[in-house]
């Protein structure tokens, strides 16, 4: 690294990575002495890179968190990362972050090595992120909820119920937010509702004139928001109640059923999964497909419709 130029945009990538460095750790690193140091530290700062330098034991240069970004190094595996990470972004299309996102990615494309932008398009061609929400909610919301999660604050919105639910009208909620989740295509928050005195859980599109207030609130000590919404989605009271046992193990039964169409419990050597369905028919026809055996529980009529599945299969087969 003879080249000074190099050599500074070497000292800003060593920042980067160390978060904070004493001057002899950075010289040493880059191969100078302590005033070339110093010559290349005044450079970053000449050009609005913002520093700080710090005396003592534990002293020593860290950027400091500007008015823009510094210049930012990555090495391919990290551009394909963060390349990634914006698709996925892209595919929940929240409000007008898909264009910000869009933008990002063609800057990152504009100064990307070929062969790199060649595997990156053939990701983008080849890999489909069954992401797009049914409902997305404005970018605002989703970013207020964020901070008011975060730091512990209060909310208060209009909610729309559905069209069961107060014939669609608005009722207006405090709610402490306790987490986000993206689940089945939506956005859902969870937490403490005030209105109803209990946990609730709300879908962001559904959300009127969302404000953050300045009352701070206290989350349960390892309140799981996903483990949650898993549980409230598999005992919903609408639909027929089905329990199976799976003569299998959690992890593999996860792999295949996920938490959409109700919740897996272990019990002994198998696992118990609780679930609802308005069609019989349907939920019949999805434990044909799995590859261990099982027994119904309940209800009895399922028993019935399994067999009539299997016999029509049998025909198909011997025909």
């Amino acid at each position: 690294m003879s080249n000074p130029t190099t050599r500074v945009l070497a000292l800003l990538e060593l920042l980067q990575i160390h978060g904070n460095a004493s001057g002899s750790e950075l010289a040493q690193m880059l191969g100078v002495d302590g005033r070339t140091l110093r010559r290349y530290i005044a450079t970053l700062e000449e050009i609005g890179i913002p520093l700080t330098a710090e005396r003592g034991r534990y002293g020593g240069y860290r950027l400091v968190s500007g008015y823009k970004l510094p210049p930012m190094m990555f090495t391919n595996e990290e551009t394909l990362a963060i390349s990634l990470g914006l698709l996925a972004a892209r595919s929940l299309s929240v409000g007008e972050v898909s264009t910000a996102v869009a933008s990002a990615q063609a800057k990152l494309e504009r100064v990307m090595p070929q062969k790199l932008k060649q595997q990156l398009r053939a990701l983008g061609d080849s890999v489909t992120l069954d992401l797009v929400p049914t409902a997305a909610p404005d970018s605002v919301t989703l970013a207020t909820l964020a901070a008011a999660t975060q730091n512990r604050c209060r909310t208060v919105f209009d909610y729309a119920g559905g069209s069961n639910n107060d014939n669609g009208s608005a009722t207006r909620r405090e709610f402490d937010p306790y987490g986000l989740v993206f689940r089945h295509g939506r956005w859902y928050a969870v937490g403490h509702c005030h209105l109803r005195a209990d946990l609730r859980t709300f879908r962001l599109d559904r959300m009127q004139q969302l404000h953050r207030l300045d009352i701070p609130f206290q989350r349960p000590q390892d309140f799981d928001a996903a483990a949650y919404l898993t549980s409230s989605f598999a005992s919903m009271d609408s639909g027929i109640e089905v329990e199976l046992l799976l003569h299998t193990d959690l992890a593999k039964a996860s792999a295949l059923l996920g938490d959409e169409l109700g919740l897996l419990t272990p019990k002994g050597d198998a696992v118990l999964w609780r679930a609802h369905t308005g069609c019989l028919n349907w939920f019949a026809a999805q434990l044909v497909r799995l590859p261990f055996t099982f027994e119904i529980l309940t209800p009895s009529d399922l028993r019935a419709e399994l067999r009539r599945q299997a016999e029509k299969l049998l025909a198909i087969a011997t025909a």
